[in-house]
């Protein structure tokens, strides 16, 4: 039986992570939260640091949401942060503090899909759901020659209806674990180890010589191209940051003030001009950079900028202490920037 094939696998070759074997939903919830958009070995360090900053469910309903991002600081794709900040404010509401355990419940806390909910119910509650990610459908896909585009809904709802009857009620979240572990370590992207699979004499597309051609993925993303201007005003080791406050990328982020323009093409100092600062010396480009995001190109340009008196401050525009920098929780592209102009 496929399940038990399956189980017995995984109780030999499961990696040893330390999410594995917890029973806590909200451990469980915080590890698929990071793994969203992480890799395994990235998302490691982050979940120590995270549950040992907030233990408990209470602990990170009660945080400020600046002290949670800076948790995060690293990791990108804020808005998993602020959504986790969020729901745990829901849970300490809606529920006293304590996770809740219907899959339904799970799956409308903020930030979390159907997946997701799958998981954290199969594994913290052995409730019967199919969790399938992106290493499940590849799995499924080639195991059973699904040659449908896995980036249709309609694919993946066919590829849960299999799972879901392959799934074990005393087994559950061991299942959905092993699917997963299937396809993170053996049906991989590229090179799967075919030869070291105990479904090879049962797989459709190793039998059949299908493995490069399956899944089938066509999911076109526009991608969009951004330039921003940042402008880091220096006076007696001071400078200015301000929070992104627009429902955009990096949402609640600092950052130094910036503009955005259409091209490349800037004139640093006419703007500068324009906005009435005055410089102690001329502007330097001091470092530019590529940042890619999944559906946006960002060409980051950062000007040291000595000035007598600092611009007229925004609302969220704050003088910070250049040897405190490292209190705001910041992008990475601006992380890295502040190390490369030494702040």
């Amino acid at each position: 039986m496929f399940s038990d094939i399956l189980l017995d696998w995984f109780d030999v070759n499961k990696r040893d992570l330390p999410w594995r074997g917890e029973t806590d939903p909200y451990k469980i919830w915080i590890s698929e939260i990071i793994l969203q958009q992480t890799r395994v070995v990235q998302g490691i360090d982050y979940y120590y640091r995270f549950v040992a900053t907030f233990p408990t469910v209470t602990a990170l309903a009660e945080a400020d949401e600046a002290q949670v991002l800076k948790v995060w600081q690293g990791l990108g794709y804020y808005s998993r942060a602020r959504n986790l900040h969020a729901a745990a404010r829901s849970i300490v509401c809606d529920f006293n503090g304590k996770f809740p355990s219907t899959y339904a419940d799970i799956r409308n806390l903020k930030g979390v899909g159907n997946y997701t909910a799958a998981a954290i119910a199969s594994i913290a509650f052995n409730l019967p759901y199919p969790a399938v990610d992106g290493n499940v459908l590849r799995f499924v896909a080639r195991y059973q020659g699904v040659f449908d585009n896995i980036a249709n809904d309609a694919t993946r709802r066919r590829i849960e209806e299999i799972c879901a009857r392959w799934i074990p009620a005393e087994r559950a979240g061991s299942f959905n674990q092993a699917m997963m572990e299937m396809g993170a370590t053996l049906c991989t992207p590229k090179s799967p180890d075919c030869a070291h699979c105990p479904f090879s004499r049962t797989c459709y597309a190793f039998q059949y010589n299908q493995v490069p051609q399956l899944p089938v993925k066509e999911h076109v993303v526009k991608v969009i191209n951004r330039y921003f201007h940042y402008f880091i005003f220096l006076k007696n080791n001071q400078t200015l940051l301000q929070r992104r406050e627009q429902n955009d990328i990096w949402k609640n982020l600092f950052e130094f003030p910036l503009l955005e323009t259409s091209s490349e093409i800037f004139d640093v100092n006419r703007y500068l001009q324009t906005i009435g600062v005055q410089v102690c010396t001329p502007p330097q480009l001091a470092w530019q950079t590529k940042h890619v995001l999944t559906h946006r190109n960002i060409f980051a340009y950062f000007y040291v900028i000595p000035v007598a008196d600092f611009p007229t401050l925004n609302p969220h525009q704050v003088v910070v202490d250049c040897n405190k920098m490292n209190e705001y929780a910041v992008a990475k592209v601006t992380e890295r920037a502040m190390k490369e102009v030494g702040l």
